[in-house]
């Protein structure tokens, strides 16, 4: 049932907080004073549905690459690019998502977005060379980024402060479990259809998406006074918000491909990373209307979640890539089976969303993000006991002990973050946090990857050393080794012996590679143990009584 409309009473009171009023007001009192038409949760799974779509396609692709490089006939390392310009442009978007929102209205911007990644993702399935479909995914990048961050300020805005926990459960669902099952939902359309309907697949949630928005999401008043009084562009703020993201994304992503800084590329990425963040940051406090409101960094809870958000987000993503690529490079799974064994934490997640943001109302959130990060610890510490001999049902287990942490880090998070900051700035503190939590995610798996592949090598010399003639151990693996090739009917004594002198090898390989994910998760527990007393950083939020909620219709 819809709820009454406004009395022009209640429409002249909303109208007249103006955005510097909201700067003054107590931020826990901003939702007394406007209340959307319809139903919250109506309009919580409206936003949520793009989101969703949007999330999916950061790692739906990963597993078709090989497949698009064969239709294309392009190289496997030149279809990366596919990942890489979708994930640049999304970057450099998500913290210019509030200051567009405020410039040409919030619902405008996402319907804007929404249009524009449905009519790329239809264009992306069409492409019929590799740079065209570059092209596109670039601006369906740009596009998604605004989703994310938009939905989060809707949700801020949609609900009063004591019923965002709820609210953010759901948004936390979609933006987790969405790359979680990603690469599982990707393998099964690729192995079955073609790479070409992982892009078809957003063309009717997008359709669906605009025509629920365009009927229940509508802008605050104070968002149509912002329109008003939005001051000049800061163009060149803009440009080196562009350059710096675009390059440090560029350097994350391709850093351990091009073997870091003896990389000519890699190198220059950086120097224009280090470069272009400090003239913006000169910039943004001197600039009369910033792109980026610096001022926000002096809340303490406002800083610190971004340091918490981008550890979750490392967290989340390096071990998102870390299961799956254990079980087929080591294990030797299919990519569909790798992703059903990291999926099944999705199921995890779909019963403690909802746990954590109802006990977000009673529990202080700082005392949750903590267990939270402690489940975390714990989780991977079982995780560091990886070797070759693991079932399917124990890489479930994985995936899935580790997700129950999840859920008590978000949820609070986004909580926290949002505590004592004026409503006027819900826009930009999501696109902020949205962008935390991204690059968090890119730091995290180029760690990762680099890690692994460094100690690899440092454990593949150790192990080397011990593999002489001179070891009787080794002698006597060969010779035992080379029998079964050889013998009656076998292969000759030199044909043999060379057999077994690359099987010792390859095993040696194998021991080293499942060493290095040893080490590597082990490096996870100590970054993640020292997370734990953070919270305690932070401001613990005012409790909410519940006759200050917006009633929900």
């Amino acid at each position: 049932m819809l709820p009454p409309k406004p009395t022009p009473e209640r429409d002249e009171l909303a109208t007249s907080a103006t955005v510097d009023d909201a700067s003054v007001l107590p931020a826990e009192d901003h939702h007394e004073v406007w209340a959307p038409h319809y139903n919250p949760w109506l309009i919580a799974f409206t936003v949520t549905l793009a989101t969703f779509m949007e999330s999916l396609d950061t790692s739906i692709a990963n597993v078709a690459l090989p497949h698009i490089a064969g239709t294309l006939s392009a190289s496997v390392d030149e279809s990366t690019w596919v990942l890489t310009s979708y994930l640049v442009s999304n970057a450099v978007v998500l913290p210019i998502s509030g200051w567009m929102s405020n410039r040409i209205g919030r619902k405008r911007f996402y319907m804007s977005c929404v249009f524009l990644f449905t009519l790329t993702s239809f264009l992306c399935g069409l492409a019929p060379t590799l740079g065209m479909l570059v092209f596109f995914r670039v601006i369906q990048g740009a596009a998604g980024g605004g989703l994310q961050p938009s939905e989060q300020a809707i949700l801020a805005d949609t609900f009063p402060p004591s019923m965002r926990g709820m609210a953010f459960s759901l948004y936390g669902m979609a933006v987790v479990m969405a790359p979680a099952i990603g690469p599982t939902v990707g393998g099964w359309i690729t192995d079955n259809y073609s790479w070409r309907w992982l892009f078809f697949l957003n063309i009717p949630v997008g359709i669906l998406s605009l025509a629920l928005t365009s009927r229940v999401v509508e802008d605050p008043p104070y968002l149509k006074r912002a329109r008003k009084l939005a001051g000049s562009v800061d163009y060149i703020g803009l440009g080196l918000l562009i350059v710096t993201i675009g390059a440090l994304q560029m350097m994350l992503d391709k850093g351990q491909e091009d073997d870091w800084f003896s990389s000519r590329f890699i190198s220059s990425c950086a120097v224009a990373t280090v470069i272009g963040f400090i003239f913006f940051l000169w910039r943004e406090s001197t600039v009369e209307h910033p792109i980026v409101d610096l001022k926000l960094f002096k809340h303490r809870n406002f800083s610190m979640t971004m340091v918490v958000l981008f550890a979750v987000g490392a967290s989340l993503y390096s071990t998102t890539v870390l299961i799956p690529q254990f079980l087929q490079q080591m294990m030797g799974y299919t990519a569909e089976r790798a992703g059903m064994a990291i999926s099944a934490g999705g199921l995890v997640l779909m019963v403690l969303f909802p746990v954590s943001g109802i006990l977000s109302r009673k529990l202080d959130p700082r005392l949750m993000v903590t267990f939270g990060f402690v489940a975390t610890t714990l989780s991977l510490m079982r995780i560091a006991n990886i070797y070759l001999g693991i079932d399917f049902w124990t890489a479930i287990s994985w995936r899935a002990v580790l997700a129950i942490g999840l859920p008590f880090l978000f949820v609070p998070i986004n909580l926290l973050c949002y505590s004592g900051i004026p409503q006027n700035k819900n826009n930009e503190v999501s696109g902020m946090n949205a962008l935390a939590r991204n690059i968090g995610g890119s730091v995290g798996i180029s760690f990762v990857t680099m890690l692994l592949t460094r100690r690899e090598q440092m454990h593949q010399t150790i192990l080397s050393a011990n593999v002489t003639a001179g070891n009787p151990a080794y002698r006597n693996m060969l010779g035992a080794i080379a029998g079964n090739f050889g013998g009656p009917g076998g292969m000759s004594p030199i044909d043999a012996a060379s057999h077994a002198t690359a099987y010792i090898y390859q095993s040696l390989q194998a021991q080293a590679r499942a060493l290095a994910y040893v080490d590597t998760i082990w490096v996870l527990v100590i970054i993640t143990a020292c997370l734990i007393p953070l919270p305690y950083l932070m401001k613990k939020p005012k409790s909410f009584a519940k006759s200050e909620d917006m009633p929900v219709h």
